[in-house]
């Protein structure tokens, strides 16, 4: 026999197979009217008794029309087309959409959404650390597993895609948060070396590149923004660099693209040696970009990377990624006076304090030589 519990609460009974079930009103469909059922198992009828209260009380936040509607996969490829495509880049959403396909779906795809646990979520990350890199030749050379930063990023979409689940009463709660993250461990940064300056910039000369990575040095500019810069952004009376657009590959092409936020729109001044030399630039330019491919077009992102390498091998310096001469850019600047406020802006980064963090080990080293003088002076003044 049922035991009825109170109006709203449920009934609990014992099934033939010994175990007990506990059925609860979740709701009526919106088009039909009728009651919409679920139940809860349990080997005790306390245990029933315990999952139905939790039920019951989840299902008062759900809207059961949709609750139970989704697997892990369906609600991914749901949000990712009709909610984060609005405001995400393309490059994005291709990144996004292979997450979902080769490392999301084949592990948890099935799973119903409201079923997904922070365990089940757990056991997928230690997986992709150890062994998650998708077979192709060009990663063969690499390790099996994926970087912590690729699983930390695989993590925060689905917590967003999780958050939109809760905001539309499909779930209850968001299982990414009982979930321990791998700590990313933070990389030394590369820089340009200060005293070999000469020699890169002498090499540059040689091999016709020096224009493109004397500007990308005293801006501070991001490749893809250095390379999308058009003439028309540029007040050569005024000395004001307007960052308007990047360049990047897309599906094998070299296209233009958004920036990735709005404080990466931006003016940036830059000295009167760099308007010179843009001066000069212009000239002799019959392509509306300011370092245009041979045909005239946008220049592919992975030629300057390139170009640079062969640069500094030939120059005898040891390889660095072209995001080091933006950082280069930036210990110069502090170094000689330039504060975090201003530096931050010229950057485009989101605030002070994430510039200040991220070239934490420059500002320390000037702290001490600060702190160094102020105390020689006093010193100095003790008899």
């Amino acid at each position: 026999m049922s035991k009825r519990r109170a109006n709203g609460g449920g009934n609990i009974r014992k099934r033939k197979d010994g175990r007990w079930e506990g059925r609860y009103t979740a709701g009526r469909d919106p088009e039909t009217g009728k009651a919409i059922y679920k139940n809860v198992l349990g080997r005790t009828q306390a245990e029933v008794n315990e999952k139905l209260k939790k039920a019951i009380g989840e299902g008062a936040v759900l809207d059961p029309s949709k609750a139970g509607q989704y697997t892990v996969g369906q609600w991914l490829d749901t949000w990712l087309e009709d909610y984060a495509k609005l405001s995400i880049r393309p490059s994005s959403h291709k990144t996004y959409r292979g997450f979902i396909e080769n490392h999301i779906k084949p592990a948890v795809g099935n799973i119903l959404l409201e079923k997904l646990t922070s365990m089940d979520l757990q056991k997928l990350y230690k997986k992709l650390l150890e062994s998650g890199r998708v077979d192709r030749i060009e990663a063969r050379s690499k390790p099996k597993g994926l970087s912590v930063k690729t699983v930390r990023n695989i993590n925060q979409m689905i917590s967003s895609a999780c958050n939109c689940a809760v905001e539309q009463r499909i779930i209850a709660m968001n299982p990414t948060r009982g979930c321990a993250l791998p700590k990313l461990e933070k990389k030394e940064m590369k820089i340009l070396p200060l005293d070999c300056l000469t020699t890169f910039f002498e090499e540059a000369k040689r091999s016709g590149v020096f224009e493109l990575y004397y500007i990308d040095l005293s801006t501070g500019l991001r490749r893809g923004e250095l390379l999308g810069l058009k003439w028309s952004d540029i007040d050569l009376k005024k000395g004001i660099i307007r960052v308007q657009r990047q360049i990047l590959r897309q599906n094998g092409a070299v296209v233009e693209a958004p920036l990735k936020t709005k404080n990466s729109y931006r003016n940036i001044a830059v000295g009167k040696d760099t308007v010179e030399l843009l001066k000069q630039m212009k000239q002799g330019s019959t392509s509306e970009y300011v370092f245009p491919s041979p045909t005239g077009g946008p220049i592919s992102p992975d030629s300057v990377l390139h170009k640079l390498q062969r640069v500094l091998k030939r120059a005898g310096l040891e390889k660095i990624p072209f995001h080091s001469l933006r950082h280069t850019f930036s210990v110069l600047a502090l170094q000689n006076g330039v504060d975090v406020k201003t530096l931050s802006s010229m950057l485009g980064h989101y605030s002070a304090g994430f510039t200040l963090d991220t070239y934490a080990h420059v500002t320390t080293a000037m702290q001490t030589k600060a702190a160094n003088t102020v105390s020689s002076f006093l010193s100095g003044a003790i008899q």
